[in-house]
């Protein structure tokens, strides 16, 4: 399979993108791996006419923004973020309302209808950096609490509005499970996402983005980590460092949605190519400004 994978990329000019979560055999075969801001970037540079993307809905709304001329093709077009559906167009209205000078700050993990009605957007490795930037001083943060709280514990000179949506993976890491994983290992470090609520935040001995947290690993002279975000970063976490220890701190750190991706259905996408990633024009044009913007400010 994997060798009809290579085979058919090539003929078809194709590059696979994946995300960390995904399961660690599409990670093998993937051209390129990483997070959802690397991906962001990536997509805007690769020569090949035609993306796979083995990740969730919104990972390939981005790529298809950024590279309008291009085919985005999804792994499994059923892959979808629960989260990306937890703001609508009436809340921002709402809000821009009431707060008419407040920035809207759109988590990159929301639909391209959301980014439309945006200023910007963020990821986890830049969402700090990013609404630090912005000249507003009031932040509208769509639509993941948990990262809109850490953000604003970062910048106290801004004030933020936060929404109600939340990773479903990330809100089942509780405070009382990393607790109890540290009991269990002593010695080791807890390196947590920005996604998770603030009382596992607190105890984590660093908080970063999937891409960050690996790098963390990799550089750490410490051996020994509890690893507080989904399972599938496990896979470049061993792969590159053979002999240091990684635990997660229980069973439901598991996205189904990214773990719906699998080799066979990667190959059949390159041989039938029909999962396609379609927008409306004009829903087009408008969400790409604030990614657009997130990537200008990144620099």
């Amino acid at each position: 399979m994997t060798e009809e994978i290579e085979k058919l990329k090539k003929e078809k000019d194709t590059v696979i993108l994946a995300h960390y979560y995904v399961d660690g055999k599409v990670q093998e075969i993937a051209d390129y791996v990483g997070d959802s801001f690397y991906l962001s970037k990536l997509a805007t540079t690769v020569k090949q006419k035609n993306i796979l993307f083995c990740g969730v809905t919104f990972m390939g709304e981005s790529a298809k923004l950024l590279n309008p001329e291009k085919r985005v093709v999804m792994a499994d077009i059923y892959a979808d973020c629960p989260m990306a559906h937890m703001v609508d167009v009436k809340a921002i209205e709402e809000v821009r309302e009431k707060h008419p000078d407040a920035a809207v700050v759109c988590y990159v993990n929301s639909s391209a209808k959301i980014k439309a009605h945006s200023d910007v957007c963020v990821t986890s490795s830049n969402a700090v950096d990013i609404v630090r930037a912005l000249p507003q001083k009031e932040i509208f943060f769509i639509p993941d609490n948990n990262l809109g709280r850490y953000a604003a514990s970062q910048i106290p000179e801004k004030q933020f509005i936060f929404h109600d949506g939340f990773c479903h993976v990330h809100k089942s890491i509780t405070g009382e499970n990393v607790q109890r994983a540290k009991e269990l290992h002593p010695n080791a470090l807890v390196l947590a996402h920005p996604e998770c609520s603030m009382d596992v935040l607190q105890l984590a001995d660093f908080v970063g983005s999937t891409a960050q947290i690996i790098d963390y690993a990799d550089k750490s002279g410490k051996d020994v980590f509890i690893i507080c975000t989904e399972i599938g970063i496990f896979y470049e976490l061993q792969q590159q460092n053979p002999d240091k220890k990684f635990y997660s701190v229980g069973h439901r750190q598991f996205c189904p949605n990214m773990k719906k991706i699998s080799l066979d259905k990667v190959l059949y996408q390159l041989q039938n190519m029909d999962n396609s990633v379609e927008l409306d024009e004009s829903i087009m044009e408008l969400a790409r400004r604030p990614l657009e913007k997130m990537l200008l400010l990144g620099k």
